[in-house]
């Protein structure tokens, strides 16, 4: 989660939720996200809630994190319940972070079980544990996949040891192969997650990262353009001139090499930065974000969102952990989201997937712009002709152009 939370209104003490959230909500998913907020070290590059110290006392250590995120989904079931809302069993659920694999997988287990029972797991829902490569071993994941897990997201981001060094990852890209044997022996479906654009990385460095992941024969690939947060130790190496700021040009080149590579591989492409093999390797939890469903965020800094109304956590675990312990909601703050926001969202969010947004949405002085968009070759124009605004190959390169042309 990001490590700096947006202002918002006043979020109730007791949680509650307004009536508005009962609007459709038969037909909306309900998903569940919980964030684990330890590192054994913290990388570099990353700008979420994350923290090493294993004790952080007050119900926020380790050792205790299962037991207060637990007393949230508590909570949560109350909220939810209070409002009126329909039983919805979760339809994903996903544990990410941070690190969630540096908890003991019993703790993990114990989470995901008293989730079921307080909503109830929907057949075959799709519950992904997040995990570095030197976080887990055999027996934990065989662990994980007999408490119901059944995907596990590993964070490779390369193969090449200098491009880990510049990112301050610690483990070590031998180790991947054996870290996907160890899931597959369990049952566990694998995605892998890569990084491209760090300073220093060549194109060869980056297909040698491609090659490497697509030996391993991950179901699901998950390729993201290296962002330098402001306040994040690489940005601070990069204003002091130790390394140079990533090249947009070089990024875009990366990820043609990528998408190619990949289509050789038989992925196909479903998110911007995401494919996966068949469509049923797709991660259902990111579409449930990507296409506006419902999700409780539980954790410190973990964000939620039920029928138009959004939510964020108070950021530390301690203060987390207090809130929760005196039978709070844990909420920071929270905003309404109105018609046109809901509609703004939708586009920004579906048009980065292959499935693309009804051009209904836009608005009527938005329209004009699609035709401007065919002849750039950004927009599939046999697929705008039928009502949707799909993006192309090109399109994917430019999608935040795509975007800024259709949005009011």
């Amino acid at each position: 989660m990001p490590s700096v939370l947006p202002e918002g209104d006043a979020a109730p003490q007791d949680g509650n939720l307004p009536a508005s959230v009962l609007d459709g909500a038969d037909g909306r998913p309900l998903s569940l996200y919980v964030h684990v907020p330890f590192c054994s070290v913290r990388c570099g590059y990353c700008d979420f809630n994350t923290y090493t110290a294993a004790e952080l006392g007050g119900g926020a250590s380790q050792r205790e994190y299962a037991g207060t995120a637990i007393s949230e989904l508590e909570f949560g079931a109350g909220v939810l319940a209070s409002a009126g809302l329909p039983a919805r069993p979760l339809h994903t659920v996903f544990f990410g972070g941070g690190t969630p694999t540096l908890l003991p997988a019993d703790d993990l287990a114990t989470i995901l079980r008293r989730a079921g029972e307080l909503w109830g797991l929907a057949p075959e829902a799709e519950v992904t544990t997040e995990a570095n490569p030197d976080s887990v071993t055999p027996e934990s994941l065989q662990t994980l996949a007999g408490a119901g897990f059944n995907r596990i997201s590993i964070g490779m981001q390369s193969a090449v040891p200098e491009v880990l060094a510049t990112l301050d990852r610690t483990h070590d890209p031998r180790r991947i192969p054996d870290v996907v044997r160890w899931a597959r022996d369990a049952g566990l479906k694998v995605s892998l997650d890569l990084i491209y654009g760090t300073p220093g990385e060549s194109n060869d460095d980056w297909k040698r990262s491609l090659d490497a992941a697509l030996e391993c024969q991950p179901d699901h690939v998950s390729a993201y353009s290296l962002i330098v947060e402001e306040g994040t130790k690489m940005h601070r190496d990069i204003r002091r001139g130790l390394i140079p700021m990533p090249d947009e040009d070089d990024q875009a080149t990366k990820y043609e090499i990528a998408d190619a590579r990949l289509a050789d591989a038989g992925f196909r492409w479903y998110e911007v930065s995401n494919w996966s093999r068949t469509d049923a390797d797709v991660c259902r939890h990111n579409l449930a974000y990507w296409t506006g469903a419902d999700w409780w965020g539980a954790g410190p800094g973990a964000h939620s969102h039920v029928g138009g109304v959004r939510w964020w956590n108070v950021k530390h675990p301690r203060p987390y952990a207090a809130r929760l312990a005196a039978r709070q909601s844990p909420a920071a703050a929270r905003e309404l989201l109105d018609d046109d926001t809901r509609r703004m969202e939708r586009i920004l969010l579906e048009s980065r997937i292959r499935d693309g947004i009804d051009l209904s949405l836009l608005s009527a002085n938005r329209r004009p712009q699609v035709a401007g968009l065919i002849a750039d070759g950004l927009v599939e124009p046999r697929l705008a002709l039928q009502g949707r605004l799909v993006l192309t190959d090109r399109g994917r390169l430019m999608a935040d152009a795509v975007v800024r042309a259709v949005v009011d």
